[in-house]
């Protein structure tokens, strides 16, 4: 079973910029699509971004022009280019495959407040 583990979060002043970064156990990950997922406290998990092996991208409106999302097959791993952080975006990022899901990281916290 593929295993995914996050990182890159922190603590970031609003307006300023993170990377994520998704690493992924097993040669077979540069076969899904590839998912970016938050999850603010009180609200239930939201999908940020997702990517296919292929390149074709999708976002959400509340990250769309601020998000970038990428992969690298051969390094099993994607990423998330965050840029200009609203206090809104504040949550646990986790990666993951399109459903069905693989087992859940332990995700990375990034939180935006001056």
């Amino acid at each position: 079973q593929v295993q995914l583990a996050e990182s890159g979060g922190g603590l970031v002043q609003p307006g300023g910029s993170l990377r994520l970064s998704c690493a992924a156990s097993g040669s077979i990950f540069s076969i899904y699509r590839m998912g970016w997922y938050r999850q603010a406290p009180g609200k239930e998990r939201e999908l940020v971004a997702t990517i296919t092996s292929i390149g074709t991208i999708y976002y959400a409106d509340s990250v769309k022009g601020r998000f970038t999302i990428s992969r690298d097959n051969t390094k099993n791993t994607m990423y998330l280019q965050m840029n200009s952080l609203k206090p809104e975006d504040t949550a646990v990022y986790y990666c993951n495959k399109d459903r069905p899901y693989l087992n859940w990281g332990q995700g990375t916290q990034v939180t935006v407040s001056s």
